[in-house]
């Protein structure tokens, strides 16, 4: 009997060790998924067409998977190699760098397997609450960017990484990108995409408990959109020649301030004179 139950037990995991390599990727896929929610879902669509960055749909067949782990961990790395299919695709998104992702091998593999199997169900939604987001308010907008507003959940203001070139904002952060033309360079959806679910290490860890609300991201959005706009119609004035002659005026009023007390100075030491009425007194 306890043969026989050997035998059975042999068979059943024999059964099950081929039905899961039957379903390629299917322990990978389910890593897979939340990686990519996590890291590729606010710039990559898997069959819903370009966001940020390329769909990734079929990406599989048009890579092999040792390039693509190599790319996705050390995409600069790849780039820099002077690799063709890497530089084509850094020239296709200038201005777009994806970050290296701290990612083993097989947690690629993952993410790989996760996109081969949302393939076959259609196009993956855009980042939550992205697609549906409603407009937004860009004066609370521009307060949050500069922090003269607080966020609700108490996250850090944009412009302490970030600069955007507005007539109403102060000077921002040199840390990240500068934002005036980020709309220019990502379009509506992309700007929505991260700013409502940052992709990026840094920004993940500072909103990671505090989170932006809706009402948040929209006015971010509508700010950075009208930043840009405007962008085109009022340049960045030059201020050098003003500050020449500004500079300039103020010189010549010190030098003439300084003449005139110069004329009311003492002439002569004080002991000289008093020398002089001991003299005339003697």
């Amino acid at each position: 009997m306890g043969s026989r139950s050997g035998h059975f037990l042999v068979a059943g995991v024999g059964v099950a060790m081929f039905l899961t390599a039957s379903i390629p990727g299917r322990a990978f896929a389910q890593d897979g998924e939340t990686i990519f929610n996590g890291t590729c879902k606010a710039c990559h669509t898997i069959g819903g067409g370009r966001l940020v960055g390329p769909d990734l749909a079929g990406v599989s067949t048009r890579q092999s998977e040792a390039w693509l782990i190599a790319f996705i961990q050390h995409s600069q790395t790849v780039i820099a190699s002077g690799d063709s299919d890497a530089v084509a695709l850094a020239a296709e998104y200038p201005g777009i760098s994806m970050p290296d992702w701290p990612l083993s091998d097989d947690q690629v593999r993952g993410v790989l397997a996760y996109i081969q199997q949302q393939e076959s169900a259609g196009p993956a939604p855009v980042a939550a609450g992205a697609a549906s987001l409603q407009p937004g308010d860009p004066v609370l907008g521009r307060n949050l960017f500069q922090g003269t507003t607080r966020f609700d959940n108490g996250g850090p203001a944009c412009n302490s990484c970030h600069d955007v070139t507005h007539e109403d904002v102060i000077g921002g952060g040199i840390l990240a990108k500068d934002l005036t033309t980020v709309f220019t360079r990502l379009g509506g959806p992309g700007v929505r995409a991260i700013v409502g679910s940052p992709p990026f290490p840094v920004m993940q860890r500072a909103f990671q408990s505090r989170p932006l609300t809706d009402q948040e991201v929209g006015a971010l959005v509508a700010f950075l959109e009208q930043a840009d706009a405007e962008q085109s119609l009022h340049q960045p004035l030059d201020y050098g020649l003003g500050l020449l002659v500004t500079g300039l005026g103020s010189a010549v009023i010190l030098l003439g301030l300084y003449s005139l007390i110069w004329r009311r100075r003492r002439r002569g030491p004080v002991n000289r004179a008093v020398f002089d009425r001991q003299v005339r007194s003697t």
